[in-house]
């Protein structure tokens, strides 16, 4: 058996009911890998040019790292992918819990589906066995209520399972693939594919080894990280949810930037979760207010979000820590809620970006509404980020008068309304009344509307923009608008080079300053060289398998050691650092495969980069220098300044030669 990778996938026809494995051959993964490497190289070549997203030419992947059930730490992500219904080029979804090792002991690396059942089935692999089963019992059942059952028909207690909710069914382009009871694949609309295909989940229970060529090696570097993680521990009770507080009022009013370091993710992502930024970020201006117009001071009340939505009155909540497969540090949570308004039993802990599009992004600081509004959304499989989004624009609308009462079923849908705002969400959820229009996201419901509204539609490419305002970190305004998928904070941002601390890993990368002035970020000279670099570690960190926390620990996660002691190989770090440039490359030249023009399609709405800008708060005054920005970005990474395409002399030296003549036709 080969070590790393299970050297085979498993071909579903959903149109036939017919299953089937498939052998790679080893120079796919050593050019490649696996996970978002191998459903590039794949779905390149068997997705047809012209393919209805939503129709049975359409192939959707469920990939796990290569890294993934070696032992290596942090290396616990599985990935959905396909052509996204929501941007019409490339569309990949990144997810923790438990089903990454499950797709490899089943023998497989990847499960790629083909075709559309003519009715609702879901995929059962036991002991390599596989089989599509009747669904239609589970047609209509949210995620959690489907996991259960068909954990208890499979009836083995390996079993792991995905699937997709009532959005999924519904075909929101904004549903995502839900497992672990409520974390989700959320981004890229794949939740919608998967509902077109009447594939209602996945079943896996399989026990095939999962082996590293060196293991002592593999578990020699990861005692070395157990090591940082522990030292860095010793500073953990000097960080509290008011500090937090405090920490963001000092860096608003800072002229200088502080580097943020490994030792403080680790801290904080072990004590709280992602929810340590919740106040901390709309102190500083990195949380968007009101549909991206407001001010945090003005239109939002800091102190009563601080005491509110405060991380530590989240935590309050939880019952248990939760890890994701061989994950150390643990940032997840379950929670009872036992008071409020609405009650819990058990639920996911909210993350940073759910409590800002339902908090900041939309006035809301009842803490009860962001509970229940993220547990509902698990529930159905829609994701936070674009529902969140969704809802502030159809607010705006209401406020500009584009719509009136009458087209959102009568409800008091207006800054704040918690109530209102819950009852909008499930009217999107079912598709019901109003719910119809706003189902698929903002992109399609300003095209519905019209009179204008597209301009407050905050998305890139149909997929809206997340957390992260880029008129406080510019690095996020490159990758929204010109990565492969756009509008993706798990990309890159001027943030993560700190964390990632590239230097350490790849030859010839500068260091980021410890310090800066502030204003220097938006003075993109030279941030352009770890930028690049980072888009290309991205890839390499989703074909292994990795977390991108983990990835946050100053360089102390290491990839490289892992890959060679895992795989049996001797690459030097920068061989890899090219095989995550060949993936990113693919994928990019899949968008223009399929007539996405990217400068053109994934452009932001001119207020994400300030035009005009704030007038007030901690970003009064900015705009970014959107087209210095951009053009450092594409020269370094060797696509084409007027459309972000990869040259052919970039697809050359990634001998990518085979993708030329689609991008370059005779």
């Amino acid at each position: 058996m080969s070590c790393g990778y299970m050297g085979k996938i498993l071909w579903v026809d959903l149109t036939l009911g017919e299953v089937r494995e498939e052998k790679i051959e080893k120079g796919i993964y050593e050019r490649y890998l696996t996970g978002v490497g191998l459903a590039a190289r794949m779905l390149y070549d068997r997705i047809p040019a012209g393919a209805d997203p939503l129709g049975p030419e359409n192939v959707l992947a469920f990939t796990s790292g290569i890294l993934c059930g070696t032992g290596a730490f942090f290396m616990g992500r599985w990935m959905v992918a396909g052509k996204s219904p929501l941007t019409g080029g490339w569309g990949d979804a990144n997810c923790g819990g438990t089903l990454g090792p499950a797709i490899k002991r089943c023998g497989y690396d990847a499960i790629f589906f083909a075709g559309i059942s003519p009715g609702p089935v879901y995929l059962r692999v036991v002991h390599r066995k596989a089989d599509l089963v009747d669904a239609s019992h589970l047609w209509g059942m949210d995620a959690l209520e489907a996991e259960t059952q068909i954990q208890k028909e499979v009836a083995d207690p390996r079993t792991r399972v995905a699937v997709i909710g009532p959005a999924g069914e519904k075909l929101s382009l904004i549903a995502g693939v839900v497992n672990a009871r409520g974390r989700l694949a959320a981004r890229s609309g794949l939740g919608a594919v998967m509902g077109s295909k009447k594939l209602k989940g996945v079943a896996l229970a399989g026990r095939d080894p999962i082996r590293a060529h060196d293991p002592g090696r593999v578990a020699a570097a990861s005692r070395k990280l157990v090591e940082f993680l522990d030292r860095s521990q010793v500073a953990k009770g000097a960080f509290s949810g008011k500090g937090l507080n405090l920490m963001g009022r000092m860096l608003r009013r800072s002229p200088v930037a502080l580097g943020m370091t490994g030792d403080m993710a680790n801290i904080v992502m072990s004590k709280f979760g992602s929810i340590a930024t919740n106040v901390l970020s709309s102190e500083t201006g990195d949380s968007p207010v009101k549909n991206w117009k407001g001010v945090g001071f003005t239109d939002f009340p800091i102190a009563t979000h601080a005491d509110r939505l405060n991380p530590q009155k989240i935590v309050d909540f939880e019952q248990t820590k939760y890890h994701c497969y061989s994950c150390p540090v643990g940032c997840g949570g379950v929670l009872k809620v036992d008071r409020g308004k609405h009650k819990l039993e058990e639920t996911h802990k909210p993350e940073y970006e759910t409590c800002c599009a339902f908090g900041a992004l939309i006035l809301n600081n009842d803490l009860d509404t962001v509970f229940y509004l993220n547990d509902l959304l698990n529930r159905a499989g829609m994701d936070t980020i674009s529902a969140g989004a969704t809802v502030a624009f159809a607010i705006e609308c209401l406020e500009q008068n584009g719509i009136g009462r009458s087209d959102v079923d009568g409800l008091d849908l207006h800054w704040g309304n918690s109530e209102a705002v819950i009852e909008f969400v499930k009217k999107m959820i079912s598709r019901e009344g109003c719910g119809d229009l706003f189902a698929d996201g903002c992109k399609k419901a300003a095209q519905r509307i019209g009179k204008g509204s597209g301009k407050i539609a905050m998305h890139a490419g149909g997929q809206e923009l997340p957390m992260h305002d880029s008129r406080f970190d510019p690095g996020f305004a490159v990758s929204y608008a010109l990565e492969p998928t756009p509008g993706r904070h798990t990309n890159h941002g001027y943030q993560w080079l700190d964390l990632f601390a590239l230097h350490r890993l790849f030859k010839g990368l500068p260091s980021p300053p410890a310090i800066s002035a502030v204003k220097s970020k938006y003075d993109p000279k030279g941030k352009w060289i770890l930028q690049v670099a980072a888009s290309k570690y991205m890839q390499l960190v989703n074909a292994v398998g990795g977390c991108l926390f983990g990835v946050q620990m100053g360089g102390n996660l290491p990839i490289p050691t892992y890959l060679n002691a895992a795989l049996g190989w001797s690459h030097e770090p920068e061989h890899y650092l090219k095989i995550g440039e060949r993936i990113q490359n693919l994928r990019q030249a899949f968008n223009f495969k399929h007539g996405v023009v990217v400068r053109r399609d994934f452009a932001l709405p001119e207020r994400a980069w300030g035009k005009p800008p704030l007038e007030k708060g901690p970003m009064k005054g900015v705009t970014l220098p959107i087209d210095r920005l951009y053009a450092d970005f594409l020269a370094g990474m060797g696509w084409t300044a007027e459309e972000a395409k990869p040259t052919r002399k970039k697809l050359e030296e990634l001998e990518l030669t085979e993708v030329i003549e689609d991008l370059y036709p005779k």
